[in-house]
């Protein structure tokens, strides 16, 4: 039985395991981790009772395991897996229409160099994406404008000095991990960038076609746990401007104890400062070193207020409330049972509706959705 507080399970959609969850409206948009399983479209009008309307494939070698939608598109990430299947297929972004989710219709593919595309935002017209693009070493930051999703329109790029080869800069990280983006998200003329082992960085996209560097912090090689996610609360918090940021519990430089959440007070933009971070009780063992994929892993994208749920790999979904940001509470969980032949669960992601309902998925058993039971 899943371990559970203050949330209890209204039902679990049973489909291929999961890289992310949006929701839409009353639609619910899953993306999977492997071939053939692409994306799973369903109508949680009723979350007692889902109903699967569509499902999008894609070749071997391939996933699609990343998805947002608003305005009657889709949007996927193609990106490449290894050495098998058709590398002709592309790496990219499909842009489907979806205005009736149950008969999803490709409009174009915009495609890449390289592997393809990994996380993304998109607001409706811009996508905010991070592609492997020809010439430059690893993911950069690049902008998309898709008032005509027909014809995607690249309208900036970012990238951190020395990534761009093809233009003759130095690459200083001989002795260091490469630099990847792993996405950008987007709060009024900022990015929130988050980029890897090179730590995050908050840009200006006041003009979209020259963002520009307001700052940067890494926190490595002192914590060997790549930067994955770099999430801005939408309104001040006791005064304060506050930023989640989550490191994400793989590719440890070295052997290390689970990662976990730190909150950044960034009121001084230019000076982003952590103020205190946060990690499932106990779960460090003392400050041994334990697997990846035990500790924390993505906060929700969507957030109302001051209570974030994370999907923390092993450890299911926590509820984080930071209305006190220096004193982060966790209020609630839901730990659901380890998929059938596994040990542990593995929650990937995690969103909520507006409704107030959370959606986990996890990488190998499907999506639940879950009530929080707070008073």
């Amino acid at each position: 039985m899943p371990k559970t507080l203050n949330t209890r399970l209204l039902s679990h959609i049973a489909c291929p395991g999961g890289g992310q969850v949006w929701v839409d409206g009353a639609t619910l948009y899953i993306g999977h981790m492997r071939h053939p399983s692409g994306t799973t479209i369903v109508d949680v009008a009723d979350p007692h009772a889902p109903i699967v309307l569509a499902h999008v494939s894609i070749p071997e070698g391939w996933h699609s395991h990343k998805v947002r939608a608003a305005n009657g598109l889709m949007l996927v990430n193609h990106e490449k897996l290894g050495q098998r299947g058709d590398f002709g297929f592309g790496g990219g972004l499909g842009i489907y229409d979806v205005a009736n989710p149950a008969e999803p219709k490709l409009i174009s593919k915009w495609r890449t160099g390289g592997r393809g595309v990994h996380r993304f935002d998109f607001d409706g017209r811009y996508a905010y994406i991070s592609p492997t693009v020809d010439g430059y070493i690893g993911n950069i930051v690049m902008i998309l404008d898709l008032a005509d999703p027909a014809k995607p329109r690249e309208v900036g790029r970012w990238w951190i000095p020395g990534q761009w080869q093809a233009g003759g800069e130095e690459y200083p990280w001989d002795d260091w991990v490469p630099p990847r983006c792993h996405h950008p998200l987007r709060r009024n003329d900022r990015l929130y960038v988050s980029y890897w082992h090179h730590g995050l960085f908050i840009l200006d996209v006041s003009e979209l076609s020259e963002p520009r560097l307001v700052s940067s912090v890494d926190t490595g090689p002192a914590f060997p746990h790549p930067t994955h996610t770099c999430l801005p609360m939408g309104a001040p918090i006791r005064g304060r401007d506050i930023l989640v940021v989550a490191d994400e519990d793989v590719a440890k430089l070295y052997p290390s104890p689970p990662s976990f959440a730190w909150i950044y007070d960034i009121t001084s933009e230019t000076h982003p400062t952590p103020i205190a971070t946060w990690q499932v009780p106990g779960l460090d063992g003392g400050g041994g070193p334990q697997e990846p994929m035990t500790g924390c892993h993505q906060p929700s994208e969507r957030v109302a207020g001051t209570i974030v749920p994370f999907a923390w790999f092993a450890q299911g979904m926590r509820l984080l409330d930071i209305a006190n940001p220096f004193e982060p509470t966790e209020i609630g969980y839901f730990v659901p049972d380890a998929p059938p032949g596994g040990n542990r669960p593995v929650s990937n992601d995690v969103t909520i509706d507006e409704r107030g309902l959370v959606y986990l998925v996890d990488r190998d058993n499907g999506v639940d959705i879950i009530e929080p039971t707070i008073s």
